[in-house]
């Protein structure tokens, strides 16, 4: 989350041109039509699935229609003037109730949160209750969810010291650049099945792009470091643990941990551990930011999203340093894409403003992070997040005397190695949270 509220109108139209530009190399359809949306209360949210839909019936791309010289000339997109959708629509409040898979709830749910959730924002909060409520398969998209542990996993008789040790940890989700709820649900219910909370939490890329000092990503962040501090406020010995996703979670969760320490740095103490995935980069670097920003507009139409083969299964493992074979290329307009936006970040990175904010909050993710355990999932086949920086940053924290784990999934894509190896991904979670939460039942 940076400061830079004077920045929004430079960064924002230039890289909502992008956009268009990533839409281009993806789609050829344009004589389809968008439906009109005269007084939905919701038309911006709908008009971004709608162009989301078309994406996804593409039959075909413009990568052999558009060259890299006249994509090229686009530096900074200033020739292109593409109307900047307006983030302040009104969203309706009259009871959203988000019950997914009959143990994941949005906090509006709770009879105990009544009114303190509206407009998919967060509100402080006291801790969910049970839910019975169901959700419209017709609901947009919420930033923030709680799921409960599955009802198998809890232990009623109240006997077990591990079973009370999950139940007052809350996993906290931190999504990656583009994320929804829908993709963060996965990972929630590994944790959930094991009798853990979950929080998902997700910034819209919509509120990235047109950022402003006290907007509405700010703002829901801070609604989360409240509702947590709450939370662990309740009763003693309740635990958070953050997992984070690529760039995007890791500065999320930096911008946390300083809200935390402003607020009560006592609350730095109850944090049992840290779980990073694909990520981090601990400076600013353009290319990195590119590649991000690339990947996020095109999503599945990304070389981003594609890995290396492997020459065997046993080449998979957590193995730190090994590299993988040579990437190939990508697309035309992807590299195009690419050069516009890392020639863009160049600028944009070195602002003062932006500068100074990004050096606080790497600064602090660099050195003070807590003294929890922290683990680090990577790839070398990750072409947003090159291994060479998240490994260079693992050997700096376990030089500073911090616990660290990493496992290389050595050619997995960028935030896609549980999809890809779920027996590895689940094997190290399980493993660091025994060491991490459980370390009072351990031996019983």
């Amino acid at each position: 989350m940076f400061n830079m509220g004077s920045l929004s109108g430079i960064i924002q139209r230039p890289l909502v041109a992008a956009a268009a530009v990533a839409v281009a190399s993806v789609s050829v359809d344009f004589s389809v039509k968008l439906p009109s949306h005269s007084s939905d209360t919701c038309s911006t949210s709908e008009q971004i699935e709608t162009w989301s839909n078309l994406l996804r019936e593409s039959k075909s791309s413009l990568v052999d229609h558009i060259s890299a010289s006249k994509l090229a000339n686009l530096s900074f997109v200033t020739r292109i003037r593409v109307p900047v959708p307006s983030v302040n629509f009104p969203v309706p409040n009259s009871g959203w109730n988000f019950t997914p898979n009959a143990q994941c709830s949005s906090v509006a749910s709770s009879p105990l949160l009544v009114n303190l959730y509206q407009s998919a924002e967060l509100a402080k909060a006291s801790k969910p209750a049970a839910f019975t409520q169901s959700i419209p398969t017709s609901a947009p998209d919420v930033l923030y969810r709680w799921h409960l542990p599955e009802p198998s996993a809890i232990d009623v008789s109240g006997t077990s010291d591990c079973s009370s040790a999950k139940s007052r940890t809350v996993v906290v989700l931190l999504g990656w650049l583009g994320s929804k709820q829908k993709h963060l649900k996965r990972y929630a219910e590994w944790y959930t099945s094991r009798g853990y909370h979950a929080i998902t939490f997700t910034v819209p890329m919509i509120d990235i792009i047109s950022y402003q000092v006290g907007g509405k990503a700010e703002q829901n962040v801070d609604m989360l470091v409240n509702h947590l501090a709450d939370w662990l406020e309740e009763e003693h010995g309740k635990n958070l643990v953050f997992h984070t996703f690529s760039n995007t979670g890791w500065l999320t969760y930096g911008a946390i941990l300083e809200k935390f320490q402003k607020q009560d740095s006592s609350l730095m103490g109850r944090i049992r551990g840290c779980i990073v995935d694909s990520a981090p980069v601990a400076a600013p670097d353009p290319q990195v930011w590119a590649s991000g920003f690339s990947a996020a507009f095109l999503k599945k139409h990304s070389f981003a999203t594609k890995g290396f083969a492997s020459s065997s299964e046993s080449d998979v493992g957590p193995l730190v340093g090994k590299r993988g074979v040579s990437e190939p290329k990508p697309a035309v307009t992807e590299a195009a894409l690419l050069m516009v936006l890392e020639k863009f970040f160049e600028v944009v990175l070195n602002l003062p403003a932006v500068s100074r904010r990004l050096s606080d909050v790497l600064g602090l993710l660099s050195s003070g992070q807590p003294t929890c355990p922290q683990l680090y999932i990577y790839s070398s086949a990750d072409r947003v997040i090159p291994a060479d920086y998240v490994e260079s940053f693992i050997e700096k924290q376990r030089r500073s005397g911090r616990v660290v784990r990493a496992c290389n999934f050595v050619s997995t894509p960028h935030v896609d190695h549980f999809r890809n190896d779920p027996k590895l991904y689940t094997s190290q979670l399980s493993q660091f949270l025994e060491d991490c939460v459980l370390t009072c039942c351990k031996h019983s």
